[in-house]
């Protein structure tokens, strides 16, 4: 009987975890790009110069969360200061 009770409360929960993971069907990105705001161009001109695939990879993060990338291929970070802010997981700046 007990074992019949957790069941049920299980196949609840699964079904409830399930709805909320099939969010708009599926389809939809987790990560959406920018409306308006041109991240591959930008993040590819910033990151010319950088080895490309942890300052690409960064840049886009930081350009979707923040809708911003400081101009030039270094520095500038005074122009995005939301951006400059975020850091990686030893406390230094994430975004290039």
């Amino acid at each position: 009987m007990a074992f019949t009770k957790y069941t049920i409360i299980l196949t609840i929960f699964c079904f409830f975890l399930i709805q909320e993971l099939q969010i708009n069907g599926g389809n939809q990105p987790i990560m959406v790009a920018a409306q308006g705001y041109d991240c591959g161009g930008k993040c590819n001109y910033r990151c010319s110069k950088s080895p490309p695939k942890d300052c690409l990879t960064n840049c886009l993060f930081c350009c979707n969360l923040y809708k911003c990338v400081p101009p030039g291929t270094s520095g500038n970070r005074e122009a995005c200061p939301d951006y400059a802010k975020h850091p990686d997981y030893l406390g230094k700046p994430l975004c290039p």
